[in-house]
């Protein structure tokens, strides 16, 4: 059972706090995240670093709880941002806005001017027309962008195709060629300050190859420039490292951190990491009732109060999350029979785990297991459907950290408008 989950005297627990009491009191759907896993992974993050000079930038789109960041922030981290809302969000958390770095193909003019404004630490630029509309705007407002551009490597992540970032046919980063070209023309620009490099090559990686080959080529890059008198500050190598959703076996943090420094060499140079899903992925869950146990055709459906608008990995990536009762089977219960689990909205693709052998039945409840990234951050509203609450744990206390959503506050931001304009 990954991360912080266990039975404990036929109860599913997170650490030492038992899950169904959670349930009956904050209702179904609700997400739970153990925030004591999350802070032992950033320190196992740290240590496997050792003396190496490092920063972790958490990636924020992986779980923008509030809560979570100001945790986060508390531990010294920096954060890895993809909009103007993630700094928003950041900056209201007590983040460091100078330990952040803003990466995404299509920042807006608007965005780039928060971000000026809130001085950031570094704008990890994706393309040329960025660049300029970058340096632009960094005259106007009378201030120095500090600026790395990413690189994609083409470097074949082995994962998902809808989560690879570093193939030349990505819509991300810049050919090593032309970054080199361009570094010598952003050293000679007023207001835009090359302190750094970065690239990231995709997500749920469990090798360490594809890791370190990318590293090379850009340390290459690295090499290149300071022969010809450029010296970065910093090397970004993104994030991406995988976890263990059913039997894959990623390395650990340990291998991670070894594998970077034995490819740097002892480089001065301050590694800069962008962990997400690997740091909250399995310390979360989504809690879930079953509605009704229904028969069709030969197949069995445990039809449950979550769906696709809670958790949409499944429907997204035919992505594969456990799936486990809150109250473990007795000895000598009915041996589990295959079911597939699926959520009431309107869509085929509602399925949130197929062919599932399990103990279970309507009314009992289950834990959707691995679901601390990218669950609650894609959640939606379709069918006007209310999003669910979250919890977080933290030495053996649970904090409401996010209420469930109402109705009201989903008609809040509309008007009939009959007859009136706007």
């Amino acid at each position: 059972m990954p991360g912080p989950f266990a039975y404990r005297d036929g109860a599913l627990c997170a650490g030492s706090v038992p899950l169904a009491p959670l349930a009956e009191r904050y209702g179904t759907p609700l997400y739970v995240y153990d925030f004591d896993g999350i802070a032992a992974r950033y320190h196992a993050f740290s240590q496997a670093l050792g003396d190496q000079p490092h920063r972790i930038c958490y990636a924020v789109k992986a779980n923008s709880s509030l809560a979570l960041l100001a945790r986060l922030a508390r531990l010294g981290a920096g954060f890895d941002i993809v909009s103007g809302g993630e700094l928003a969000r950041v900056l209201a958390a007590g983040g460091d806005p100078a330990k952040v770095v803003f990466s995404g193909v299509g920042k807006s003019a608007q965005e780039l001017k928060d971000a000026l404004a809130a001085g950031i630490g570094c704008f990890n630029v994706e393309s040329e027309p960025e660049l300029w509309r970058l340096g632009e705007l960094a005259a106007a407002a009378g201030v120095v962008a500090p600026v790395s551009l990413r690189v994609n490597p083409d470097v074949d992540p082995e994962t998902h195709p809808y989560i690879s970032t570093g193939l030349k046919d990505n819509k991300f980063g810049l050919a090593v060629e032309r970054a080199a070209a361009l570094y010598p023309r952003l050293a000679e620009h007023p207001h835009l300050d090359p302190v750094g490099i970065d690239f990231h090559i995709g997500s749920q990686l469990t090798s360490l190859s594809p890791f370190i080959d990318a590293l090379r080529r850009v340390l290459a890059l690295v090499d290149q420039l300071e022969e010809g008198g450029l010296t970065l500050k910093h090397i970004d190598v993104g994030g991406g490292l995988g976890v263990r959703y059913d039997d894959e076996a990623p390395p650990s943090a340990a291998a991670y951190g070894a594998g970077l420094k034995g490819a740097l060499q002892g480089r001065p140079q301050t590694l800069v990491l962008e962990p997400g899903r690997w740091l909250v992925a399995e310390a979360g869950a989504l809690l879930t009732t079953v509605e009704y146990e229904k028969h069709h055709e030969g197949r069995r459906f445990l039809i449950v109060d979550a769906a696709m608008t809670e958790l949409l990995r499944p429907a997204l990536y035919n992505a594969w999350h456990p799936i486990v009762p809150l109250v473990e089977p007795a000895a000598g219960a009915a041996a589990p029979q295959a079911a597939d689990i699926v959520g009431p909205v309107c869509e085929s693709s509602d399925v949130l785990g197929r062919d599932r052998a399990i103990t279970a039945a309507a009314g009992d409840r289950l834990a959707i297991l691995a679901a601390g990234a990218y669950g609650f951050g894609m959640a939606s509203n379709y069918n006007t459907r209310n999003r669910p609450a979250e919890v977080l744990l933290e030495q053996g206390e649970a904090y409401l950290v996010r209420r469930r959503e109402r109705y009201e506050d989903q008609l809040a931001l509309e008007t009939l408008a009959l007859g009136e304009s706007a």
